[in-house]
């Protein structure tokens, strides 16, 4: 069974930073992508960062390019996302998603791409 989990979100402050967990399971890790996916209320999800887990290669939204930072572990099957400088803003619902990758050139990062998803993890950022 596929199990994608979420953790690490919680309530901070503007300025602040978060590290966000996902740990996979249930699928051959290193032919997958895994991506950050993040929804806040009445606006579309949307696809901030992304990795591969077969050759690291990484894709950042402008919106958090300088800000956030994702990682692997291939040993731990789990993915990271660390959150710096955060915003009012980057207030939303954060989930992880895996995409079986099929020989792309460049790690995809689009909601409709991704075949599994965990449960979602709350991150709000007091101003």
């Amino acid at each position: 069974e596929v199990q994608l989990v979420e953790s690490g979100g919680g309530l901070v402050q503007a300025g602040g930073s978060l590290r966000l967990s996902c740990a996979a399971s249930g699928f051959t890790f290193d032919d997958y992508a895994i991506g950050w996916f993040r929804q806040a209320p009445g606006k579309e999800r949307e696809g901030f960062s992304c990795i591969s887990s077969s050759d690291g290669s990484t894709y950042y939204a402008d919106s958090v390019k300088g800000r956030f930072t994702i990682s692997s572990d291939n040993a731990k099957n789990t993915v990271y996302l660390q959150m710096n400088s955060l915003k009012p803003e980057d207030t939303a619902v954060y989930y992880c998603a895996a995409e079986q990758l099929l020989g792309e050139t460049m790690v995809r990062c689009s909601p409709h791409e991704y075949d599994y998803w965990g449960q979602g993890t709350q991150v709000t950022v007091s101003s």
